[in-house]
């Protein structure tokens, strides 16, 4: 049987009762019953979407002096969009991400769907602080790209429990996509600020230290 959201029953028994009842009395508790229902689902829609859009909003905190100091010294491709742009761009895409999830929050959608939208949810916010707080151009460049992968899958999934939930989710997924290349091609154009990641930079000289024990053990040629 498919689970139904909280709330649903309380909808569902309006519903009846506006169908069934026919005096005063049982229209004004129809009435009632339609009230609460519509209360309850605008501010489970308000929760869905604050809950994308305040952690976005919360990761940005103090952006602006990156933005203004040090990215500003970062070379750029010239098709890199205005600085003033992103904040409204991410403001629609957090409040349709939001909708999105409570689409198939609505329609009693698997733990499989919601589980992969909180994991891209995860990787989209930790992308601020690798790349402005942290520069580590690395790092961002990975969860970027890991971000595409979980994102990808996420839409594939609440297509499956609500097509219009899916397509609230691609105009964020062509936004991501940019992000991606443009995350790419500052990594490109601005290697001394790649900072390769100290456990990467360990197993790089591990792999150099064995190659240079092995070749010193190899017997001299005659």
């Amino acid at each position: 049987m498919e689970s139904k959201p909280a709330g649903f029953g309380a909808c569902a028994l309006a519903a009846d009762s506006a169908k069934i009842v026919k005096d005063d009395y049982g229209i004004a508790a129809a009435v009632i019953l339609f009230s609460a229902c519509s209360m309850g689902q605008a501010l489970s829609v308000a929760a869905a979407i604050a809950i994308p859009l305040g952690a976005g909003i919360g990761m940005s905190v103090g952006m602006q002096k990156q933005v203004k100091g040090w990215y500003k010294t970062l070379k750029k491709p010239s098709w890199q969009p205005p600085n003033w742009l992103f904040g409204p761009v991410w403001t629609a895409l957090y409040a349709m991400m939001g909708m999105a999830s409570w689409l198939v929050w609505q329609k009693g959608g698997g733990t499989l769907s919601l589980s992969l939208y909180a994991v891209q949810l995860a990787l989209n916010l930790a992308w601020t602080p690798l790349f402005f707080t942290k520069h580590q151009l690395t790092y961002a460049l990975a969860d970027i790209t890991a971000l595409l992968g979980v994102l990808t899958a996420t839409v594939l999934e609440f297509h499956k429990v609500s097509p219009d939930a899916a397509y609230l989710l691609l105009p964020y997924l062509a936004w991501s996509t940019f992000a991606a290349v443009l995350t790419l091609d500052i990594w490109k154009k601005n290697p001394k600020e790649r900072r390769t990641p100290r456990s990467w930079q360990k197993a790089v000289d591990k792999v150099a230290d064995t190659m240079d024990s092995s070749s010193s053990k190899e017997p001299a040629s005659a």
